[in-house]
């Protein structure tokens, strides 16, 4: 990439200045990144546990499996589904709060005994589904905001705070040439000043 600067005294401590910005500024973005990360196993954590938790009560259920032959689908619906935002180092995520669900109306007396129960189970299940999509959805956006940052943390550490510091090498080193080459020049013009006065 390569920092882009003029050799003079005004370059020289706008580089400074930028330098200083990106020294400060990188521990923060270390942070956050580790931050993110730490997030990120959280989310999937607490996926596959909803996942589990599903399976399991799946797998509980399994002796019902004959009876949903007999459930109507259409008695239970969601209807919607409450979401607030939270921000887990500085990214917006949506928290689910609440789903609700709509039951039909249907007749208590010529419907299955364990109907009332299925709808229990079918919310619960539903739930669980739900929570578990809002934690992967938490999971990719906070991922994603870690490697932006990752890439940040390289981009300052690899390349732009590497390049003000040759940068202002470079600069430092002509201006003492610079410099050096102006107090030689004085002593030749003021030996020959002597040598004309002499």
């Amino acid at each position: 990439m390569g920092v882009k600067y003029q050799i003079n005294k005004t370059a020289l401590n706008e580089l400074n200045k930028q330098l200083r910005v990106r020294k400060r500024a990188l521990p923060t973005i270390k942070n956050k990144e580790s931050a993110l990360r730490l997030e990120v196993k959280k989310a999937k954590n607490l996926a596959d546990e909803v996942e589990a938790r599903q399976a399991e009560l799946t797998q509980k259920l399994q002796y019902m499996s004959g009876l949903w032959t007999e459930f109507r689908p259409e008695l239970i619906t969601v209807e919607d589904v409450k979401v607030s935002l939270t921000k887990i180092a500085g990214v917006k995520i949506p928290v689910l709060k609440e789903v609700i669900f709509t039951v039909h109306d249907f007749d208590l007396f010529s419907s299955p005994f364990w109907i009332v129960e299925g709808l229990q189970i079918l919310k619960e299940l539903t739930t669980l589904g739900i929570e578990r999509e809002f934690y992967l959805q938490k999971m990719r956006l906070l991922d994603h905001a870690r490697k932006k940052t990752t890439q940040k943390v390289n981009l300052y550490e690899k390349v732009q705070i590497p390049d003000y510091e040759s940068a202002i090498r470079k600069i430092k080193r002509f201006l003492e040439d610079e410099e050096n080459l102006s107090k030689s020049a004085q002593k030749i013009v003021k030996k020959r000043y002597e040598e004309v006065a002499e």
